[in-house]
């Protein structure tokens, strides 16, 4: 097949590209630079030049594919809100390409989406509209693709690690240094899943070969790390201390990241697991943070 990947030269993006060129695809990857184009060239990909705002080159790029694979999101998440709706915008674009044909697009969204209730892992049958974090919008507009009669097939991600990058604990580190500690909330017990990139990249591979249309998949290696072994293990890393604050400290301390950096989001992924046969291997979340080089980040 003929794959448009965007968010091609991305963290995860630059991952799956190998992996699909591997299973005998080629890969048409989305990219806003020649040095992004050049970067892709390198791997056996194609490049389409294309922005998040500019819908029209989306499209173009949608209809040379017989595949879409959307990991590219802004991640300037001192505008989560805004980038979230963004991203609505721009699943609903590559929607209108696929319309009216069987070609499956792959969307991108969050474990915590599948919450069931407090304290239970999130669960890849179960969309919680109930949940704080706005990438819901993510998998509502696909909910839409998909009753309009589109092969939507949602991957969640947990923290996407490796020994440069952590999800949303790459912040937390940006965070603690700036703040010259670093910190968890109350007891520190809340969980947070985790996943190691190239694992990751692998599972994208298998829902396209092998997923099935209105699935969701979990990203997901490890179900739940508590908050505050996470925290003691960054502020190793960088040399500073560690400590509790309160919910009422949280938001001056962690600004946009308090609404999430609280939530205790364990997740599951044995049904993935069982349905795609993805076995994710790789370090643990832990060990990539304690391997980290923190004076280069």
């Amino acid at each position: 097949m003929r794959i448009f990947l965007t968010g091609a030269t991305g963290f995860i993006g630059s991952r799956i590209v190998p992996e699909l060129i591997a299973a005998g695809n080629q890969v048409l990857g989305m990219t806003r630079s020649d040095a992004g184009a050049a970067s892709l060239a390198a791997q056996g990909a194609a490049a389409h030049h294309a922005t998040l705002e500019d819908l029209a080159s989306i499209r173009a790029g949608a209809e040379q594919a017989d595949a879409v694979i959307h990991t590219a999101f802004d991640h300037d998440f001192s505008n989560f809100v805004a980038n979230c709706e963004k991203d609505g915008r721009v699943i609903t674009a590559l929607g209108e390409v696929l319309q009216g044909s069987d070609r499956p697009i792959l969307i991108t969204s969050g474990t915590g989406m599948g919450t069931p209730g407090p304290g239970q892992p999130a669960d890849e049958d179960v969309f919680n509209l109930d949940h704080p974090n706005p990438r819901s919008i993510s998998e509502v507009t696909g909910a839409k693709l998909l009753d309009a009669g589109i092969d939507v097939r949602i991957v969640r991600l947990p923290q996407v690690h490796d020994t440069h990058r952590q999800g949303l604990i790459s912040p937390m580190v940006d965070i603690a240094r700036a703040k010259g500690f670093a910190a968890w909330i109350g007891d520190g017990a809340n969980r947070w899943p985790a996943g190691p990139v190239d694992a990751v990249a692998r599972l994208y591979q298998l829902a396209l070969d092998k997923g099935e249309r209105g699935a969701r998949y979990h990203a997901v290696a490890e179900e739940g790390i508590a908050a505050r072994t996470i925290v003691e293990t960054v502020a190793a890393g960088l040399g500073l201390p560690a400590r509790s604050i309160t919910p009422e400290e949280a938001p001056a301390y962690f600004g946009w990241l308090g609404m999430l950096a609280g939530l205790d989001m364990p997740a599951s992924s044995a049904k993935t697991r069982a349905r795609l046969g993805w076995d994710p291997t790789g370090p643990s979340l832990i060990e990539d943070l304690r391997n980290m080089d923190y004076s280069a980040i």
